[in-house]
């Protein structure tokens, strides 16, 4: 297969959807971002990449604390909402009619309808150009009950999706299983 060279650009295929939230000057406020991912294991901690002109990055800075909302595809309409509206000019709390509660960290608002939750206190902020790189450290993790499966989360009860770039700017529900992970590559392992 030929390769077509198109420049540096930000294509990693799927990126994981979710609703960051913040207090900003006391009033909790959300965003949807897909430029995220885990950054360590011990301690746990999650990494976020935020324009540096986004209103729920003033609530981090303030704050110090961050949550990370993963939202199920029930919530498509919301997510998109809250990634195209600035919550300077709305409160998407109360246009999304999301239930916010708060756990460990007084200040790190989270999403009720949302079926799980990261409580997040921010360890660094990293200037690195257009956007401002946020390592939060999670303090505590909720995951509604009818998402668990014999004490464990489960992804296909959690319903997450995906936004895809590119030129398909769209978000996608999870696939089929392709085969079970440090399994399938035993094939290989044989052949060594």
């Amino acid at each position: 297969m030929q390769k077509i060279a198109i420049g540096p650009q930000t294509l990693m295929y799927p990126m994981p959807i979710l609703l960051i939230g913040a207090n900003v000057d006391n009033k909790p406020n959300f965003m949807a971002i897909a430029w995220c991912g885990i950054a360590n294991a011990d301690p746990p901690m999650i990494s976020l990449a935020v324009r540096k002109n986004r209103y729920t990055l003033k609530g981090i800075i303030q704050n110090m604390t961050v949550s990370v909302n993963i939202p199920s595809r029930d919530l498509v309409t919301e997510i998109d909402y809250c990634g195209m509206v600035s919550g300077s000019k709305a409160n998407k709390v109360d246009v999304c009619k999301f239930t916010v509660f708060y756990g460990k960290l007084d200040n790190a608002p989270l999403i009720e309808q949302c079926p799980v939750n990261l409580e997040c206190r921010v360890l660094h902020i990293l200037d690195l150009g257009t956007h401002s790189f946020v390592i939060g450290q999670i303090e505590e993790t909720h995951v509604s009950d009818g998402c668990m499966t014999n004490g464990q989360p489960d992804v296909d009860k959690i319903n997450p999706i995906a936004y895809i770039g590119g030129a398909a700017k769209q978000y996608q529900a999870m696939g089929e299983v392709l085969a079970k992970a440090f399994n399938i590559g035993k094939e290989l392992v044989a052949k060594e």
